[in-house]
């Protein structure tokens, strides 16, 4: 089972606040990559005394503190996720912002190939694929 966000702000010593312990649940249970508008009007269901600044300085917080990755995908707000060990790209859907998590072993391998190939090797990665979903 993963760790909770909660679990990794008390792990690295980040003060959790009773609002801070709500964002961390809602982002802990976001099957998406919410923004922070998406996260606040979640949030506000839960206690509607949470303003937009205090989720904005959360989710600020949580990135700075590598518990939560921060993507600017093209042509949308920045969106965020909990930052785990296990590698993945993305396929962002350019109409409907849906986003797919994958990971492809023969994409893996080929990037490895294009390093080598130049004389380099591979540390880091970030994949986006935009696409628009086929009609069937």
């Amino acid at each position: 089972m993963p760790i909770s966000i909660e679990k990794k702000c008390k792990d690295k010593g980040v003060k959790l606040t009773e609002q801070r312990k709500i964002i961390a649940k809602v982002m802990s249970e976001s099957n998406d990559h919410p923004n922070v508008d998406d996260l606040y009007v979640r949030v506000s269901k839960i206690d509607s005394k949470i303003s937009i600044a205090t989720v904005y300085r959360t989710v600020k917080l949580f990135q700075e503190s590598g518990i939560l990755a921060k993507h600017d995908f093209k042509g949308s707000k920045a969106r965020y996720e909990e930052l785990n060990e296990g590698h993945h790209d993305h396929l962002i859907d350019v109409k409907t912002g849906e986003i797919i998590e994958f990971v492809d072993n023969e994409i893996e391998d080929l990037q490895k190939k294009v390093a080598e190939k130049y004389g380099y090797e591979l540390v880091d990665h970030k994949l986006e694929l935009y696409g628009i979903k086929k009609k069937s």
